[in-house]
């Protein structure tokens, strides 16, 4: 099984930065690449719409409010993966309470392509998610 994982230091406080992304559905309001979002059996299956049209539905599969994470499989997605598993989560900085550290990690079995390409795909995509929401919340 493959993973990756990718870090940022974000301008908001742990609680504002978890008020904005801590909703299953609320990808649209920070991430670009996701303009709309479907919440299905009563929120806990999310179907996406990337801006090509594309399809992506996933599954909630763990929600701790407190400790400030998610986690989530995909269920259908045009990407080369299977038993994907993803988690998003805010940190607090120890000494700083107007700034947040958001980590995107996740782990899968390459399906169709190295595991490099995929490990690359995913990178690519949770620091490009992870660098608009550092815009998001810097405006």
């Amino acid at each position: 099984m493959a993973s990756t994982s990718v870090s940022r230091v974000v301008p908001a406080s742990p609680h504002e930065v978890w008020t904005l992304i801590g909703g299953f559905d609320a990808l649209p309001d920070w991430l670009p690449y996701i303009p709309k979002s479907t919440a299905l059996e009563g929120g806990r299956v999310r179907r996406l719409t990337n801006p090509d049209g594309d399809v992506i539905t996933e599954r909630l599969v763990g929600f701790n409010e407190a400790e400030r994470h998610y986690s989530y499989a995909i269920i259908e997605a045009p990407f080369p993966v299977d038993g994907y598993v993803s988690t998003l989560r805010v940190h607090t900085v120890p000494g700083h309470d107007d700034i947040a550290e958001v980590q995107w990690s996740g782990r899968f079995d390459p399906k169709g392509a190295t595991e490099q390409e995929v490990v690359d795909l995913f990178t690519g995509i949770y620091a490009d998610g992870l660098d608009a929401l550092h815009r998001t919340l810097a405006t």
